[in-house]
């Protein structure tokens, strides 16, 4: 199994050298780490460089919007030469926490889908509470680069419309609540080859560990709920997520 996106320079009171033995215990033999800001780049590439099996993403998350300078642009492509680095991410729109900065979340998410397109690197989005807007500027800017909806949250309907333009799914711990009806219904709703799975940890801990700090050992949980809920062999899910992974990000 891959974990896509999953932040262990936050993961506290544990090691990564030891959050990445657990992963290696429970199948999980790969791992991608986004970065979330400028400050980010740095540690993602110390830990790129010092872990075989990790790779990494580099981007501005739209909280973070307002750290974001043109300077970053060359800096990224200069880092991005490292073939270590798959992704730019995570990068996108958030209207849930601060609504008052969305334009420049807007012009900050362009530049960014323009960056990957340039890199020829695939773009992995953070979309929350900002469907519509997501939605619109992918489709009129994204030229060729492929796209990850990181920690899908919206209707069977908004992702339906995703794969019709060839974009995957990331699916976390979240499918694995018994209230997360709308997710449950999407995994089944889609196919499985448009799916990769995530962590997103330290956050969105699936069950049974709800609560806790999340660590890509959990991916496994991710990965059983999806089997369950497709009425398929876990072998199948482990297979055709690893393969899709492998090709979104060439690794």
């Amino acid at each position: 199994m891959i974990d896509t996106h999953t932040h262990i320079n936050m993961i506290e009171g544990i090691s990564s050298d030891e959050v990445l033995q657990n992963a290696l215990e429970s199948g999980i033999n790969k791992i991608i780490v986004p970065s979330a800001n400028p400050k980010d780049f740095s540690v993602i590439l110390e830990l790129v460089k010092k872990y075989e099996n990790v790779y990494g993403m580099l981007g501005v998350h739209p909280s973070d919007a307002k750290d974001w300078n043109d300077n970053l642009i060359e800096e990224i492509k200069n880092l991005a030469k490292n073939k270590k680095i798959v992704a730019i991410g995570e990068v996108g729109l958030d209207y849930y926490w601060d609504k008052s900065f969305n334009d420049l979340q807007k012009e900050i998410f362009i530049k960014q889908i323009k960056l990957a397109n340039e890199l020829n690197l695939p773009i992995d989005v953070h979309d929350r509470e900002a469907h519509k807007d997501t939605f619109d500027i992918l489709k009129e800017h994204n030229k060729g680069s492929k796209v990850v909806m990181h920690c899908f949250s919206g209707s069977v309907e908004f992702a339906r419309e995703c794969i019709k333009e060839g974009w995957y799914l990331g699916i976390g711990g979240v499918v694995t609540f018994k209230n997360a009806v709308k997710m449950k219904e999407v995994v089944q709703a889609v196919p499985l080859e448009h799916i990769l799975l995530e962590t997103d940890a330290p956050y969105l801990t699936p069950v049974p560990f709800r609560g806790k700090e999340n660590q890509p050992a959990y991916v496994k949980f991710v990965a059983e709920e999806i089997a369950k809920l497709k009425r398929t062999d876990l072998i199948d899910v482990i297979q055709i997520t690893e393969l899709t992974t492998q090709e979104v990000f060439n690794i």
